[in-house]
């Protein structure tokens, strides 16, 4: 198996989502090895290499297998792949070190996104994704300016704010928070996240060539002046 940016370890345990999965990724350019669990994947990776790992595993979860890999590799990066949409199991994953996560179902096209994206910031720097002249640090839960100004995010702002930066210059939907960062779509959880929206917004103010936009009823749209770095 080769080694470098284009180099993925898959492990799914649904043989036929993993044969997909597997096959578009080499559609795509991508050099795959499919493990059906934690115990057949490969003990020594490149931290060149990405790692794609479904939460839900026999024997050990990926939650347990990415824990081992991170101790001997922690530049490795991670996405999960998980049918679980509580926030409880997207935290636990980002504190492991995940750089990303997908929820199933999900767009193939959508997965291969994540991973350019993924692949993108880790050739610039493992744990920052800049926006504007902001920087957010994934590991640390900050955003900063280049004036050395820095707000400490909580774990749902920052949740919140990811998901804006993923789709940033296009609109992010009110469901799609709601069911990411809540893990379900109601009135109560919908009040609860136009607060942070609202802090969002004031913290963004670091930046003037960042707008955060409300499109009233359906969702949002982080606007940027100048690409992304």
């Amino acid at each position: 198996m080769k080694t470098g940016k284009n180099s993925i370890v898959l492990v799914e345990d649904d043989k036929d989502l993993g044969m997909l999965l597997s096959e578009y990724l080499i559609l795509h350019n991508f050099d795959v090895r499919l493990c059906s669990d934690a115990e057949s994947a490969p003990t020594d990776f490149s931290n060149d290499q990405l790692l794609i790992l479904d939460v839900m595993l026999p024997k050990q979860s990926g939650f347990e297998f990415a824990k081992k890999v991170k101790k001997r590799f922690p530049k490795l990066p991670i996405i999960f792949l998980t049918a679980k949409s509580q926030k409880k199991d997207i935290i636990e994953g980002l504190k492991l070190g995940a750089d990303d996560y997908i929820t199933k179902p999900f767009e193939i096209d959508e997965l291969i996104l994540r991973i350019k994206n993924l692949i993108k910031r880790t050739g610039k720097s493992g744990w920052e994704i800049n926006i504007g002249n902001l920087t957010l640090d994934t590991k640390n839960l900050t955003l900063s300016n280049n004036k050395d100004q820095e707000i400490q995010l909580t774990e749902r702002e920052f949740l919140i704010l990811e998901l804006l930066v993923q789709n940033t210059n296009q609109l992010t939907r009110r469901k799609e928070v709601l069911e990411k960062v809540w893990g379900e779509d109601d009135y109560f959880h919908g009040r609860s996240m136009d607060v942070f929206i609202v802090k969002l917004r004031k913290y963004l103010k670091l930046d003037s060539s960042i707008s955060l936009k409300n499109i009233r009823g359906i969702g949002f749209k982080l606007e940027v002046e100048k690409p992304i770095k």
